[in-house]
């Protein structure tokens, strides 16, 4: 007898329905065909063990899987549950009826138990575009699922589960409102109401940050504008303290990017049970000795990096030199295209990597260079070599530098707290409404950090005043054409959140403050 079972197979942020064909006959064979790798074909030891563990029989047959398309790679265990059930119609022990109307994934237990799979997201949204008429999942999956909306997605516990579920045909009392329609419902979420509900909940503030206005500013203008921004500073002067606290002014997330960003987590296999959308935007501070592959994606089974799962959000790279500098420099490419594209041998894929992305680091391996509270014993030679970590390129890339210096203690043992983030998170807001307005005929393009040379001299051409200055500031700092056109976008971000329609003399010297990395003491300690 020959059936048919659909799965999914996740290639890059989307999935591809794959169709499982059985054939048994008389015989004592498995043949399995269709590119699977070793994961899927040792999928059927877990099979038979499953199903002998929950009192059926394994049938003696010959067995012949083909896995449809088959000129494209089968990798995962998610192909167990579909195969089982395919085992098993063919064998005639389920009802094959139903087959046609579900696309199922899940990996199955010794003992039968299903098992969570990565990308359920991407899997739903190919189901519902196949027009199945629901989607069988492991309980776990569910909630991240059921997001996807004119698709019936149900959490199954087990395979005897999914058997009793798909038998519904076989009992004659299989009429709405029996006991066999009623065991099993598909999952809902209201979509809204979960995007919306922790929207604003933020354990971190920046009311908790005493002193550090300055710092504070600059990552205002960051935020309001979608910019780079690199914090330089002396160890204990709060450069972590105020990066972790970014998100909470950041704006909120649409629904399209919550969904986006939700799809790239469920990928990596990064949800919760709990989750059925990201609500925030992502945080990701990654290790310094991460590995390009983890960094910016790949891998043998490839996987969305850090850059892809900070999509939407915040990349924060403490101690910046302390990373290897071929990891550093792969990150050149994103941080212009806003996407990563991953090339191997068997396969290229495409993430999106539009993300903020902020650095801090030490002024010197010691860490106290030019602090007049201590003193530096690092010898001119390391300090170069540690500046030297990172490619004038790379610094090109990050519109604003800002240096930073540990509070005094009389500001640190005052009771008052500083701004909450709530109230900066309002300026930024409306800040980028003003962008979105102006953008809105540009497709992709909703922040001034995204605007291209021809938007610049549309929407951030400076006066002749406000020109001779940036003139002097390039001839003096020997600024390259790409931080030129930083300072442009930074200054148009600037007289946003003054609510200026033009950019003025004192956007453009507040922009050019902001590449303190650029200055004659910072360079000649070879920047």
């Amino acid at each position: 007898m020959l059936v048919k079972t659909y799965c999914a197979a996740v290639t890059g942020l989307e999935a591809i329905t794959v169709t499982i064909e059985t054939s048994m006959t008389k015989g004592k064979e498995l043949r399995m065909t269709g590119l699977a790798d070793t994961s899927v074909k040792e999928s059927y030891d877990r099979i038979k063990a499953a199903i002998q563990n929950n009192g059926y029989r394994m049938p003696i047959a010959e067995i012949t899987i083909n896995l449809s398309p088959a000129d494209m790679r089968k990798e995962g265990s998610g192909y167990d549950l579909p195969l089982a059930i395919g085992i098993l119609a063919a064998d005639n022990l389920i009802d094959s009826s139903m087959l046609n109307d579900y696309m199922m994934v899940g990996e199955i237990g010794l003992d039968g138990k299903l098992q969570p799979i990565r990308g359920a997201l991407p899997i739903a949204i190919r189901a519902r575009a196949d027009k199945f008429k629901g989607l069988i999942v492991p309980v776990q999956n569910v909630r991240e699922a059921a997001v996807v909306n004119q698709l019936d997605v149900y959490g199954m516990e087990s395979l005897v589960d999914v058997i009793t579920f798909l038998n519904q045909g076989k009992n004659d009392s299989s009429e709405e409102g029996s006991d066999c329609f009623t065991m099993f419902q598909p999952t809902r979420v209201d979509t809204r109401k979960e995007f919306y509900e922790h929207q604003s909940e933020f354990d971190l503030d920046y009311a908790d940050v005493r002193g550090q206005e300055s710092v504070k500013r600059a990552l205002e203008v960051a935020a309001a504008g979608g910019h780079n921004l690199i914090m330089i500073g002396p160890p204990g002067s709060g450069k972590s303290m105020m990066a972790k606290r970014l998100p909470s002014i950041l704006p909120p997330l649409t629904l399209a990017e919550s969904l986006e960003t939700t799809q790239i987590h469920s990928i990596a296999g990064k949800l919760s049970r709990d989750t059925s959308l990201i609500s925030q935007r992502p945080y990701r501070s990654p290790h310094h000795t991460i590995s390009q592959t983890a960094l910016v994606g790949g891998g043998q089974s490839p996987q969305p990096g850090e850059i892809s799962l900070a999509h939407n959000g915040v990349l924060f790279l403490d101690e910046l030199p302390e990373f290897h500098r071929s990891v550093l420099e792969v990150m050149r490419q994103p941080l212009e295209d806003r996407h990563i594209t991953v090339s191997r041998a068997k396969y290229s894929i495409d993430y999106p990597a539009s993300f903020m992305f902020v650095a801090s680091m030490n002024p010197c391996p010691c860490g106290y260079y030019g602090d007049p509270t201590h003193h530096c014993v690092c010898t001119p030679g390391q300090i170069q070599r540690y500046m030297n970590k990172i490619s004038g390129p790379l610094l090109d890339r990050i519109d604003i530098h800002c240096e930073i210096q540990a509070v005094p203690f009389a500001q640190l043992s005052q009771m008052q707290p500083g701004e909450p983030s709530a109230n900066i998170r309002q300026r930024v807001i409306a800040a980028r409404k003003i962008q979105e307005e102006r953008f809105k005929t540009y497709k992709g393009i909703h922040c001034n950090a995204m605007m291209s040379e021809k938007m610049i001299h549309e929407f951030a051409e400076p006066d002749n005043e406000s020109l001779d200055m940036l003139r002097i500031a390039m001839e003096r700092l020997k600024l390259s054409a790409r931080a030129y056109s930083r300072i442009l976008k930074v200054a148009r971000t600037i007289a946003d959140l003054a609510g200026a329609e033009r950019v003025q003399t004192m956007h453009i010297a507040e922009a050019i403050g902001y590449r303190n990395l650029d200055r004659g003491d910072w360079a000649e300690r070879g920047i």
